[in-house]
């Protein structure tokens, strides 16, 4: 048995993370705090760059990181206590220092909340570059 925390799964061109919901999650109300979506968000994001053999130490060897530029949020359902939820993500395109990812939570089949994000590519002073060509070599056949 391993005990390894799991980062999910590739499923042809999305990733699949399951996250449960405690009581850490949740407001006073029982229900997910709204900015904890980010945060499912941002881990469904990096296990997929994970699974495709992008590893984010290697990346600042690198001299290069990632900064959100843009995130667009859609609130559909509530999450709560003890959910079982899925967060999806696509890795989309890319465009010069940008990728452009689409992320949906799913509880079952019911839409929980959806996210466009634009990710800019960064060297280690803050500023824009190119994303290194062996990561988009890793991360295009995942493109649309």
């Amino acid at each position: 048995m391993s005990l390894e925390p799991s980062a999910g799964q590739l499923e042809g061109r999305e990733h699949l993370l399951p996250v449960r919901i405690y009581y850490e999650d949740t407001d006073f109300t029982g229900i997910v705090y709204h900015a904890n979506y980010v945060r499912y968000f941002e881990r469904g994001r990096s296990d997929f760059l994970r699974l495709a053999g992008v590893r984010h130490a290697e990346l600042q060897d690198q001299d290069a990181a990632f900064a959100i530029v843009k995130m667009e949020l859609a609130f559909k359902r509530a999450a709560r206590i003890d959910d079982a939820l899925v967060v999806r993500t696509t890795y989309d395109s890319a465009r010069g220092p940008r990728l452009f990812i689409g992320q949906r939570i799913f509880r079952g089949d019911e839409l929980i909340c959806s996210a466009q994000v634009e990710a800019a590519c960064i060297d280690l002073a803050g500023r824009p570059r190119k994303p290194p060509a062996g990561m988009l070599d890793q991360l295009r056949p995942y493109f649309a």
